[in-house]
């Protein structure tokens, strides 16, 4: 298992631009993180699990770990295996009479059922070197992306210039108009 690298579950976010839900990988001992596309209904399992909600029937990802118990098969990892062309993959690694088995999930579905299991979230190194982001090294190329040549002195925007649209909505209201309009009420 040299090759995997374990997770936690960070947070799950909505995107702003499309209400799409990400979740976020945190590597259990370092400060890289993977963000993953998850569906709605994924990550509402996913979030109800973690925050222990009791609902009065099992959801989707309930029934198959209460399938897995009743079938006396022990789910003991899950993992995100692979990434092709943005897509991610997943596995439930489970043991069943002796044998271990994978079946192939959706890394968000995988997650559900391991965070209803407690059991490991591992990802292949392999998909954390290629995905995996280091927010300090991101925010450091951004600085370097942004900064301007030596000795340029760094535009500034006149204050005028950015507050001119306020100014101009501000000369178009007509504040002595209220007493005119209560006037006209009265007249009619």
């Amino acid at each position: 298992m040299s090759d995997m690298i374990e997770v936690v579950i960070d947070s799950i976010r909505v995107s702003l631009m499309s209400q799409q839900r990400i979740v976020i990988l945190r590597e259990r001992d370092a400060e890289r993180y993977l963000p993953i596309w998850i569906g709605v209904y994924e990550a509402e399992s996913i979030t109800i699990a973690l925050q222990s909600v009791e609902v009065a029937r099992p959801l989707t990802h309930d029934l198959l770990k209460n399938i897995f118990s009743q079938l006396e098969a022990r789910i003991l990892r899950v993992e995100v295996v692979g990434l092709r062309e943005d897509t991610f993959y997943g596995n439930i690694v489970a043991e069943t009479d002796g044998r271990i088995i994978n079946i192939d999930a959706r890394p968000s579905d995988a997650l559900a059922i391991a965070v209803r299991t407690h059991v490991p979230i591992l990802v292949a190194r392999t998909v954390m070197e290629s995905a995996g982001i280091i927010p300090e090294e991101d925010l450091q190329e951004e600085q370097t992306q942004g900064e301007l040549p030596a000795g340029e002195p760094e535009p500034v925007e006149e204050p005028d210039e950015r507050l001119s649209v306020f100014q101009d909505f501000l000369e178009g209201l007509e504040l002595d108009n209220t007493d005119d309009d209560e006037n006209h009420e009265k007249d009619e």
